[in-house]
């Protein structure tokens, strides 16, 4: 299969989505060795889920049908550029590569405009338009001390 065949589908995923009000016009595949292995498509209004965007769903259902916290060896094709939190999610998965049609200019045009993200990231923490605040460290450090010194963790 070719890589314009593996994007119309994600396309068609997100045609199917605008269409049927399940969720945000977007959809999402993941390939591995040639062939599909995972489908996403937004389904944050169907699942009141903010973080079900469909790249999130489409490596929550890659990762459950290989068994495997890590996607390497895997590509995403989706209907649009990742936001920042998608764009995370793809890397902390290890997918190879990514493709996408609409850019996040299209998204913008359409109501969805992920620039404040973008801005709001470099920001430091006392500027940021959600406050942030670190509390109980000397307490919360416990977990990483006992992480720290677990022989036999799975490293990810």
């Amino acid at each position: 299969m070719s890589a314009e065949i593996f994007m119309r589908r994600a396309i068609a995923l997100s045609v199917e989505q605008a269409q049927s009000g399940a969720g945000g016009p977007f959809g999402a595949v993941i390939v591995k060795d040639g062939r599909i292995i995972a489908e996403g498509a937004n389904r944050v209004t169907a699942s009141h889920d903010p973080t079900a965007h469909a790249e999130i769903v489409a490596i929550r259902n890659a990762c459950a049908a290989l068994h495997d916290f890590s996607l390497a060896g895997c590509e995403i094709y989706t209907s649009c550029e990742p936001c920042p939190m998608c764009l995370a999610a793809i890397y902390w998965a290890r997918l190879d590569r990514i493709h996408y049609g609409n850019g996040r200019t299209d998204a913008a045009r359409v109501g969805f405009d992920d620039a404040f993200l973008y801005d709001e990231i470099p920001l430091p923490l006392d500027q940021r338009s959600i406050p942030i605040d670190q509390l109980l460290h000397e307490e919360a450090i416990a977990a990483f001390t006992t992480w720290e010194e677990t022989m036999d963790k799975v490293h990810y």
